[in-house]
């Protein structure tokens, strides 16, 4: 895995592109000042919703809850996937909110009006799971029976307690679960090797007859695609792994030059005509199949594009923007004639900008909590340097009197919260703030945040930075080894550049169809709910994004969606466009995660994670 540039990306584009290079093991967590990478953000806790606020109660169609069951020890944003085998639920608890009460909550679904919390399953102090959530039936020489596969990823601030890897657990009586193998993984980084497996973030198992397998993303490396052999559950050994964007280049596109993320988010493995298929969501490099039958040559299937530009933004709000990406989760239809891809995207507004003595664009973010700036609109002034702007530096001067007549206040990453930084800024006069990368392994690149203020505030590289300012003799490998946060030589209240940013909303996540063939699949249709690319609902109405596709397991063309606080949602295929058949919303807000299709007494059945309660369970009645 690697990030990658087109011929056409910019200079100040490609720095921010390898600041948060994968493979150099940018994966920390979001640190306490509210910033994260947008490679880390895909897999941590930050990207699973911090906006307040829910779309009201409102259904459709025939979909009725048939139950909802609240699980012990649950806070809000505690819930994370589900998976259902036979009788019983599957539901992660993870470390988003409370690094404690970590694990699995396993629930006797048999009558399903009334399910029931029969066990919990914890996880190692400091670890949690979350993706993934499989139980599933194997059949080797070593072991015949169920089995339940769930991740590992850390959750502890002091010391890092927690181990990687994956778990596994004999779940063949669910109701009193036993360990198989736990924290168990990939031990080596770049080819160093260390104590414990790597965190991974998503996995899914396949019984291949004689052997059994587990794919697993890793988040501490380039080779993210491990594959475990799990044959003997007990005694699991890593069989194989893989950069798919160096062992297929041809899942890259050459544009647009913002699809630089790529790396492995999930993956699933189906049996299609005798032979192992792997469905990967590769982020920017887009959905990807591979023959994996041998796990040791994987044989190049298809895989799809980004269409530029955008092609729901573009039909539901009229905006021409470049795609994001961010290719998070796919299923095949159960005829394996489609493809269904979710991308999840938190961010419906993206921004960029330019200097008046450098035309050339560079990328940016928009703060999550500070006054909103509606795309297309921008913020223009003269760069001020005003330092780190903690409580414990020099007073922020107020904004002075300036040539082009309003003033952008330039801060330092580092020390203090973005929230302090802003609360010393809001109400020196400044038309904008613009905050500028640290040094350091996890820092010089382009990042996001989480802030609250009143000041519009913007995010860029620390190259970038130093332009504003004209300063030469930036170095990027100086920049990662580095400590430092303020400028160097650059006294607060220096005047630069005259900066323009501009805001880009480019809406919430959502779902594409693509028809199942070899080479680059055809994208047939698009779909998102009305409100994800509607900017009066950029902020206050939660995540408006698409999380998971279930599929039909008897209707072919029928599918189920989690969609965050966009509820429960059933989408037919019609003459190869989807069509929305029905949703729900609770009158509470809904916050949904996971979707599992399981069938009992003859009907099927939807299981939904619901982050703030627990297990939910619908029929759809057409």
């Amino acid at each position: 895995m690697r990030l990658r540039s087109s011929a056409g990306l910019s200079g100040l584009l490609l720095t921010a592109v390898l600041s948060i290079s994968l493979a150099e093991g940018a994966y920390a967590h979001p640190d306490h000042d509210g910033g994260y990478t947008f490679s880390d953000g895909a897999r941590d806790a930050h990207q699973h919703g911090d906006t307040e606020g829910h779309l009201p109660a409102s259904s459709s169609g025939n979909i009725e809850v048939v139950s909802e069951t609240a699980l012990k020890n649950v806070v809000p944003e505690k819930i994370a996937d589900v998976g259902v085998l036979g009788d019983h639920a599957y539901l992660a608890a993870w470390g988003s909110t409370t690094c404690k009460y970590n694990g699995v909550h396993v629930v006797d679904i048999s009558d399903v009006s009334a399910p029931e919390e029969v066990a919990f399953i914890a996880s190692k102090e400091g670890s949690y799971p979350g993706e993934g959530i499989q139980a599933v039936p194997i059949s080797t020489p070593h072991f015949d029976g169920d089995i339940l596969v769930s991740n590992n990823e850390k959750c502890s601030a002091k010391g890092r307690s927690g181990f990687g890897g994956l778990n596994l657990y004999d779940v063949t009586d669910p109701a009193h679960p036993t360990p198989l193998a736990e924290g168990m993984g990939d031990t080596t980084v770049n080819g160093q090797g260390k104590k414990a497996a790597n965190e991974i973030h998503s996995v899914f198992a396949w019984d291949a007859g004689d052997r059994a397998y587990v794919v697993m993303t890793d988040n501490e490396e380039g080779t993210d695609v491990d594959i475990m052999d799990i044959t003997n559950p007990r005694k699991p050994f890593l069989a194989a792994e893989y950069d798919l964007d160096e062992t297929f280049p041809q899942i890259l596109q050459a544009a647009p030059s913002n699809l630089v993320e790529v790396f492995l988010h999930d993956m699933i493995v189906k049996e299609i005509d005798g032979r192992q298929v792997m469905l990967l969501s590769y982020w920017d490099a887009g959905y990807v199949t591979i023959d994996i039958t041998d796990v040791k040559a994987p044989r190049y299937l298809g895989d799809t594009d980004f269409a530029d530009p955008d092609p729901e933004l573009l039909e539901s709000a009229g905006l021409a923007e470049k795609p994001e990406g961010n290719a998070h989760q796919a299923e095949f239809t159960i005829d394996n004639q489609y493809v269904i891809g979710a991308d999840e995207d938190f961010g419906p507004d993206s921004a960029e900008g330019f200097t008046d003595d450098d035309a050339t664009v560079f990328p940016s973010s928009q703060g999550s909590g500070t006054t909103h700036v509606s795309g297309g609109s921008t913020v223009t002034g003269d760069a001020v340097y005003v330092g780190q702007a903690c409580n414990t530096d020099a007073v922020v001067p107020p904004a002075p009197t300036t040539t082009s007549g309003s003033q952008i206040a330039v801060v330092s990453r580092g020390v203090c919260t973005f929230t302090e930084k802003l609360a010393n800024i809001d109400g020196k006069g400044y038309e904008g703030a613009v905050v500028v990368n640290r040094e350091g392994i996890d820092g010089c690149g382009l990042f996001g945040m989480s802030v609250e203020g009143g000041t519009p505030t913007f995010a860029v590289d620390r190259e970038t930075g130093f332009g504003f300012f004209d300063l030469t003799g930036y170095d990027e490998a100086g920049c990662r080894a580095g400590t430092a946060t303020n400028f160097p030589g650059v006294a607060i209240g220096t005047v630069g550049d005259v900066i323009t940013m501009k805001a880009i909303f480019d809406g919430w996540g959502y779902v594409h169809l693509f028809k199942n063939e070899h080479g680059k699949m055809t994208e047939l249709d698009t779909y998102a709910i009305p409100e994800a690319h509607d900017e009066d609902y950029a902020t206050g109405f939660g995540d408006l994004s698409v999380h998971e596709v279930a599929v039909s397991e008897t209707v072919a063309n029928r599918l189920y969606f989690s969609y965050y606080s966009g509820g429960f949602r059933v989408v037919e295929i019609e003459n190869d466009e989807l069509v929305e058949k029905g949703h729900y919303i609770d009158e509470s807000g809904s916050n949904f995660w996971g979707v599992e299709v399981f069938q009992q007494g003859g009907q099927e059945y939807v299981a939904a994670s619901d982050r703030d309660h627990g297990l939910w369970i619908f029929k759809y009645t057409p």
